[in-house]
């Protein structure tokens, strides 16, 4: 199976990849890991979404995605989960990541793409409740 983790930094995406890697015995992909594939980049992106598309029915993926170009890289048949968090949550979240403090531009960045996600089509909008969202995945994959 496939499980596509997006949304905004700091919005617990990886949290969440983690407790279901243990829980389905999934390998976890960030970003641009793809790239790791192979020796150049279009080699990378083909290996990759060869990858991708073979999890959908085959061995247990989380595909964490941050970037809305990455969002192209997903088949059809894939379990997409939205999470999100309010702004404030983001940026105390981010702060943290910074020693305390967020600069300015930091901030300015972060509410600019406040909410770049929130259209996107998904299977699950993901605000907590761990255990409906493996109820969901369990409807979709049949566990």
């Amino acid at each position: 199976m496939l499980i596509a983790i997006i949304g905004e930094s700091c919005t617990g995406k990886s949290t969440l990849a983690d407790r279901l890697k243990g829980d389905f015995n999934a390998q976890v992909y960030t970003g641009k890991d793809y790239l790791r594939l192979a020796k150049n980049q279009a080699e990378a992106e083909a290996a990759f979404k060869a990858l991708l598309e073979n999890s959908v029915n085959g061995e247990n993926v989380v595909y964490v995605i941050t970037e809305s170009e990455h969002l192209r890289l997903l088949p059809e048949g894939c379990f997409k989960v939205l999470v999100t968090a309010e702004l404030a949550v983001i940026k105390e979240r981010f702060a943290a990541r910074m020693r305390g403090i967020l600069p300015p531009p930091v901030a300015a960045m972060l509410e600019n793409g406040h909410g770049r996600f929130d259209d996107i089509e998904r299977d699950f909008h993901y605000g907590g409740d761990y255990e409906a969202l493996v109820k969901a995945i369990g409807g979709r994959y049949g566990n």
